[in-house]
């Protein structure tokens, strides 16, 4: 590589200046010779050692852990430069770009100046045991300050903390251009934000219960702490089935990952018309915006899956449903029945002013208030009741809001993933239907043969087939379905749900007309709508039905 010299027109003027970075060995310490032709800091490098610049020279020493090294360490290596260690000489400074991996000088006007960077290991949480958020553009790691203020996270510094209940969370802006235009500390304006997401570290759970309930006894108060530990994904996976035992949880052993970001927020959409859609551009997960729903499940999940394919984006499945609700109620979540959002227009973020004593009754009655004019509720960011952590690091909508569909789907008596319920009312998914003749259909269709193929296995649960809904030992562990139990049913005037045992949740398994799951419930289903309610339904377009996205880097 030929080395050029750098000749300031004016030496006192200050100046920016962005480089690559080439190496000279110097008595002092390990000092690199800079070429200022390129400007741009390279991953690699080479090290030409025995060359000495002058003339307007700009040195670098690297230590890496407090040790000197010959080069800085590589994007993705889990390292963040030292910024009160980091030091130039002669009045310089250095400002370190994350996204770009780039490097500026500020202030130079002197020659022969020289820069000393350090380099250490990213912010990590002990009880994490490995499992810290990954990274990986376009996420912008952000902090959420009460008032609803986002600000891109320092990395060296701590930016979440589990152990107080405080979620790591990142955003996705509109223009991913200008993600390096934000740099630690900076206000992102939410006029820039797409899309927020909360970080699930991978777990194991200990069995509570068992979830081997086949009908309808009587409810009790199952409520309780899940225990869980935080593993990464090299830990062995652990297989309980038994009350007692310790089970990996399956969301993550499905895509062998150290964790998922959540949509922190159900689904929205720029769209303004024609929901049913296959569209991954037109996603945006933000507070206190319409929730995108009248989507079928195929075009939810490829509009999802189409969403950043480098991220591994999908559509919730009903498994990682339970890990999120599962870790709510932890030592590491709120541990409490989670607000309803109760805005009657499915604006996400907001939570109902006060606890429903009752359940859905067709009106607009005190004990069950909703509204889309904030008399009985209140908006993000001071809805943080409606918070799977009780602040607002957490997941909202998870209670009320829309019923979200989930890649929760029972199998046919030959053991295919059915699509819905007939030729009027299915999800888009090839498949066959439960109830053929339902709702005065007349094709004489029995199956879907020119919709969507179905995606690999691991993006859905299926469930074993049943013709009632209360086979609820069809569970699968984790799921926050059958382990929910005993169950029971309720009537509230002419409305009788089947509920469980946990803060009285609706509860109605798939089964063969209706073999779908969406969870969470809507927001005038009152005491019977929280983070473990389930039910069952079509798959098709349906007004009070939207989706959640996940991504797995």
């Amino acid at each position: 590589m030929k080395l050029e010299k750098f000749k300031p027109k004016d030496p006192k003027k200050t100046g920016i200046i962005i480089f690559t970075v080439v190496c000279v060995l110097l008595v002092a310490g390990v000092f690199f010779y800079t070429s200022f032709a390129s400007f741009q800091v390279q991953q690699d490098f080479n090290i030409i050692e025995g060359t000495v610049g002058s003339n307007g020279d700009l040195y670098f020493a690297f230590y890496v852990d407090n040790e000197i090294s010959s080069k800085m360490p590589g994007k993705g290596e889990g390292y963040v430069l030292d910024k009160e260690k980091t030091n130039c000489t002669k009045g310089a400074s250095v400002e370190f770009n994350e996204t770009d991996w780039s490097v500026k000088v500020l202030n130079m006007t002197e020659r022969n100046t020289k820069c000393t960077l350090y380099f250490k290991k990213s912010y990590s949480e002990t009880i994490l045991n490995g499992a810290d958020p990954v990274l990986k553009e376009p996420l912008i790691p952000v902090t959420i300050e009460n008032d609803g203020t986002v600000k891109r996270a320092d990395l060296s510094l701590e930016w979440y903390n589990y152990e107080n209940k405080e979620w790591a969370n990142a955003v996705i802006l509109f223009d991913e251009s200008t993600n390096s235009s934000y740099q630690a500390g900076d206000t992102i304006p939410e006029s820039a934000i797409e899309s927020y997401f909360v970080w699930i570290p991978r777990y194991r759970y200990q069995i509570f219960d068992d979830g081997n309930y086949t009908d309808l006894t009587s409810t009790e108060n199952s409520t309780q702490t899940i225990q869980i530990a935080f593993e990464n994904k090299d830990t062995p996976v652990s297989n309980g089935s038994a009350v007692g035992s310790w089970l990996t949880h399956p969301a993550f052993t499905a895509f062998n990952s150290n964790g998922m970001w959540v949509g922190k927020f159900e689904t929205g959409t720029t769209l303004t018309s024609d929901y049913n859609v296959r569209n991954g551009d037109a996603i945006q997960i933000k507070p206190n915006v319409a929730s995108w729903r009248s989507i079928q499940v195929a075009n939810a999940f490829y509009t999802s899956y189409d969403y950043k394919r480098n991220l591994d984006s999908h559509m919730m499945k009903n498994t990682e449903w339970g890990a999120v609700a599962y870790l709510q109620h932890s030592i590491y979540g709120s541990q409490a029945s989670v607000r309803i959002n109760n805005n009657s227009s499915y604006i996400t973020g907001y939570q109902a002013n006060n606890e429903p004593t009752c359940g859905y009754t067709g009106t607009n009655e005190e004990c069950n208030r909703y509204c889309n004019d904030g008399t009985c509720n209140t908006a993000y960011p001071n809805s943080v009741l409606a918070s799977t952590t009780g602040n607002i690091t957490g997941i909202y909508d998870m209670s009320g809001g829309a019923w979200e569909y989930v890649m929760g789907v029972m199998v046919d008596e030959e053991g295919n993933p059915m699509s819905g319920r007939n030729s009027i009312y299915n999800s888009g998914f090839n498949g066959t239907f439960g109830c053929p003749t339902c709702n005065n259909d007349t094709s004489g269709l029995t199956e879907l043969t020119n919709g969507y193929s179905w995606p690999e296995n691991k993006y859905y649960n299926t469930y074993a087939y049943a013709t009632v809904d209360e086979q609820y030992q069809r569970r699968i562990l984790g799921d926050a379905t059958g382990e929910m139990g005993p169950f029971a049913s309720a009537t509230y005037l002419t409305q009788t749900r089947q509920i469980n045992s946990w803060y009285s949740n609706l509860s109605s398994f798939v089964f063969s007309s209706l073999p779908w799951f969406m969870r969470g419930a809507t927001n005038t289903d009152g005491i019977y709508t929280n983070t473990f309610a389930f039910g069952s339904t079509y798959g098709s377009v349906l007004n009070s039905i939207g989706f959640r996205l996940i991504l797995t880097p």
